[in-house]
């Protein structure tokens, strides 16, 4: 079983940055591709990034492409979300989850976390 903490959520300006991160429990990370998903509040959960096992590949959604870049550290067992260029639209309840492929829907995360809430002002 693989437990996700998210964290690094909060209030930005928009034109603004935040780094969100996920902290990953167990010996598994290493194996899993890891994505970022979020939901809007009335909005069905939505794909925004995903990184597979080594880091050697990515996959955004258009929405967030060349102002968001997901990362990680498996030695930190970790996994993050840089935002820049923030945008009010951004404004959502961000998950980290974890699966078996990274594909550029993000379809097939297993795991999964509580969320952090990013909030973006004008």
């Amino acid at each position: 079983q693989v437990q996700l903490v998210e964290s690094g959520g909060g209030l930005a300006q928009a034109g603004g940055s935040l780094r969100l991160s996920c902290a990953a429990s167990g010996r598994t990370f290493g194996f899993l591709a890891m994505g970022w998903f979020r939901q809007a509040p009335g909005k069905e959960r939505e794909f925004v990034a995903v990184i597979d096992k080594s880091g050697g590949t990515t996959y955004y959604a258009d929405s967030v492409k060349d102002r968001f870049t997901i990362s990680r550290d498996n030695v930190k067992n970790t996994v993050y979300l840089q935002m820049n260029a923030l945008k009010i639209e951004d404004t959502a309840l961000y998950y980290c989850a974890g699966g078996l492929v990274a594909n550029r829907a993000g379809s097939g995360m297993i795991y999964w976390g509580k969320g952090t809430l990013v909030t973006v002002s004008s």
